[in-house]
């Protein structure tokens, strides 16, 4: 048996989104909105062998950059990713994501009785506690959050 290689190409303007987990993929492009419907070019390579991490999945958006908290939402999902910015074909700028060490009005504290979760004018605000694996520690009633908790509010 033969190995074939596929080449995908570049991208000439957007965001390159490296080193996700493998197997979340998929959860980076619903945390961006990524609907297939976009009119740049997007692709998504899931299980790509890594020297690093054995796998790991890509996300490339043609004509898209993103903002912090779309950096900061990932973070939660993959904390080793990079994330590259292209402009004419060429990397200008490479980082690595990195939760804050205060998650503030990103995602819901998963505690019903939160008082984040009433009608009160307050913003969810979680602690990190551990990256990897993701804990988190909400601010207003201390209640433990993993990243399986977190998976489900995208």
């Amino acid at each position: 048996m033969s190995e074939t290689v596929l080449h995908v190409s570049k991208i000439k303007d957007g965001t390159v989104i490296d080193h996700i987990t493998g197997g979340h993929a998929l959860d980076v492009a619903r945390i961006l909105g990524i609907t297939g419907r976009e009119k740049g070019i997007i692709t998504i390579a899931i299980n790509v062998p890594s020297k690093r991490f054995k796998v790991k999945d890509i996300v490339k958006i043609e004509g898209r950059e993103l903002n912090p908290q779309e950096v900061h939402k990932i973070a939660l999902l993959a904390p080793h990713a990079t994330i590259n910015i292209i402009r004419d074909y060429k990397v200008i700028a490479k980082q690595r994501v990195q939760l804050p060490k205060v998650i503030e009005d990103i995602i819901q504290c998963t505690n019903p009785a939160c008082i984040s979760n009433s009608n009160e004018p307050v913003q969810a605000k979680f602690y990190v506690e551990s990256e990897d694996p993701l804990v988190l520690k909400c601010h207003y009633c201390g209640y433990i959050m993993e990243k399986r908790d977190v998976l489900q509010q995208f």
